[in-house]
Order: structure tokens, then C-alpha cells, then sequence
């Protein structure tokens, strides 16, 4: 494929990233509708980036855990609705699939919220519930630490998983028609979520163990579960979930593709950044405007434009038609 044959797919089709720490960018002052030198994303990159959903995530920042953390998604929250109102002709709060289509239509980003730890929650389902209605559509469960929910894989050796309250918050997620993120659980964690829930899974920002043997990246068997489960995984840019030495390319980037590829099919494979929560990037992807470079490179490795659409947003789409349901 040609390289402007490659652009021209990569303008036409559906980009979803499942991951971005941009929220705590805003909690800081930095505008997201200008562009800045600061940071992987804003809106003018995102839409060089071609980005059609991005997913914002509030972090939880380490001193307020484990008791502040409601509060401080709260605060994240209403960053995000202000930045969303101060620029409304570009971007919109997508709630459902056909907000995504809706806004899409009109040369918008679709903007999804997600949360990145439970403590969030301050260990009761009401919190989650009402989550939910002020926008909240993806939930991961911890981010490294243990929680009231279950263990991260800063944890890994206590052995622990979901916790009761744990297996009641993936259920009330389900049944709410919101995604379950299993990105920095630890392994016994993702086998508990994958006994658990009834609806297709995501890991939002991970990549595979067997290419880079790294703790946050998924073994092949927990792939394999996850594609029975119906989900999708996105694929981290950070250069430590990459490779384990040497620079950092889209190449290397891709290697994951193929390998999660080889093993599971074209179906579960998607992006997740990591932007604007890592200090490094690969070479070619140094911020969200770069994303071109990933089509490009897909399309020579061989890739077919079907095969692309579903990697980079056609995968992830399936999956939050699935869960979402509306």
C-alpha cells in the first residue's frame, strides 16, 4: 500500500485509543484545546492524530490513596466537563455507541470517561453507581497497589485477586453496561475478572508478556482468555512494556501486534496509548499526531486496510457495542 494510500485509510477510519493521562494535564492548567510542546495530546494533535474516541482516564495520584480518591476523581471530573464545554465545537462526551457514531458524523472527537483504580469507589457500589451517571464507562480496577477491590501487580506476591467487595463491583459493572478494565491487575486478579463477568473485557493500555517479559504486559494464556471472552486489549506505547532494551520503534510496537495476532487473530488487538502518562515514547510515535506513522508501518508489514480498521478502532467499537448495549 502505498504511503498516501495508507493516509487516506488512516483519515477514513475509525481511531479509538482506550488509554491517556491528559486529565491530570488539565488538573495542572494546560488547555486542552490549544496546542502545546508539553504533553502527547491536545486537540489540534488529536486531530492530525485523526483520533475519533479518546479515552481520558482519572488517575489517582499516590497521596490520595487510599481515602482521598473519590474526591480527587470528582475534582478530575469536572476538569474534564469544563474542558469539554470551553471547547465544544470540537470535542463531546460520548455515553453510548451511538454518540460515538453521532459525534464522529460531525468532525468531532468522542470524549469516554474512565477511571484508573478503585479506589474511586471508597469501597462502596453506590460511588460506582453514581459514576456511571455523571459519565463514567470504564472502570480499572486498581492501578498497582492493593485496593478494597483487589491486588495490582505492584502486589503480585501476596497472591492475591478480586476481593468479595471485587467480584460484586465487576457484576454491578456488567449489569451497569460499564467496561471492566484489567490493566495493572495482577494475574490472579485478571483470572478472577475472567471467572467473573459476563460481558467482554478490556485491557485498556497492555501488551504481551511472551514479546516483552514485563509484569503489566499479559502472557499468552491470559490473551487467549481474554479473546474467548470476547474482549481486546490496547496496546501500550511506553518503551518499557515494548521492549525490554535498546530504542523503541513502531516496529517494535508492532511486533506485539503480530505476535497477539498470531495467537488469537486480528479481533482483540487495539491501541491504548498511554499518552501524557509516560515519559518516553517509541521512535515515530511521539506524540498523538504521529499515529500515521502506525498505519503506515502496519500497511507494509501487510496488513490489509479490513485488518487495520479493526486495530485501530474497529475492535474496540465491537467491544463497547457488546458491553455498553445502547
Amino acid at each position: 500500500m502505498a504511503e498516501t494510500d495508507s493516509l487516506s485509510l488512516h483519515r477514513d477510519a475509525l481511531i479509538v485509543d482506550t488509554h491517556c493521562d491528559t486529565l491530570l494535564g488539565l488538573m495542572r492548567g494546560r488547555p486542552l484545546g490549544e496546542r502545546r510542546d508539553e504533553g502527547h495530546i491536545d486537540l489540534p494533535r488529536l486531530r492530525e492524530g485523526g483520533v475519533g474516541v479518546q479515552f481520558f482516564a482519572c488517575y489517582i495520584e499516590p497521596q490520595f490513596k487510599p481515602d482521598r480518591g473519590l474526591k480527587r476523581v470528582l475534582q478530575q471530573i469536572d476538569a474534564f466537563y469544563q474542558a469539554v464545554e470551553a471547547n465544544r465545537d470540537q470535542i463531546e462526551v460520548a455515553l453510548t455507541v451511538a454518540d460515538i457514531e453521532r459525534i464522529r458524523a460531525a468532525g468531532k472527537v468522542a470524549a469516554v470517561l474512565a477511571i484508573e483504580g478503585g479506589e474511586a469507589i471508597d469501597g462502596d457500589l453506590a460511588a460506582l453507581r453514581m459514576l456511571h451517571r455523571l459519565g463514567i464507562r470504564s472502570f480499572g480496577l486498581v492501578w498497582n497497589q492493593r485496593n478494597l477491590l483487589a491486588d495490582g501487580i505492584g502486589e503480585r506476591h501476596t497472591h492475591g485477586g478480586l476481593t468479595t467487595l471485587g467480584v460484586e463491583a465487576v457484576r454491578e459493572m456488567n449489569r451497569l453496561g460499564m467496561v471492566v478494565d484489567v490493566s495493572h491487575l495482577n494475574d490472579e486478579g485478571f483470572w478472577d475478572v475472567i471467572e467473573t463477568s459476563t460481558s467482554p473485557i478490556m485491557a485498556s493500555h497492555s501488551n504481551s508478556r511472551a514479546v516483552c517479559d514485563h509484569p503489566r504486559n499479559l502472557s499468552d494464556d491470559q490473551i487467549r482468555a481474554l479473546a474467548k471472552n470476547g474482549g481486546v486489549m490496547g496496546m501500550n506505547f511506553c518503551p518499557a512494556f515494548v521492549r525490554s532494551e535498546g530504542p523503541v520503534t513502531v516496529d517494535h510496537l508492532i511486533d506485539h501486534i503480530d505476535h497477539i495476532v498470531d495467537l488469537v487473530g486480528f479481533d482483540h488487538v487495539g491501541l491504548g496509548s498511554d499518552f501524557d502518562g509516560i515519559n518516553d515514547v517509541p521512535q515515530g510515535l511521539e506524540d498523538v499526531s504521529r499515529l500515521p506513522n502506525l498505519t503506515r508501518r502496519l500497511a507494509e508489514r501487510g496488513y490489509s486496510e479490513e485488518n487495520i480498521r479493526k486495530i485501530l478502532g474497529g475492535n474496540h467499537l465491537r467491544v463497547l457495542k457488546a458491553v455498553w448495549r445502547a
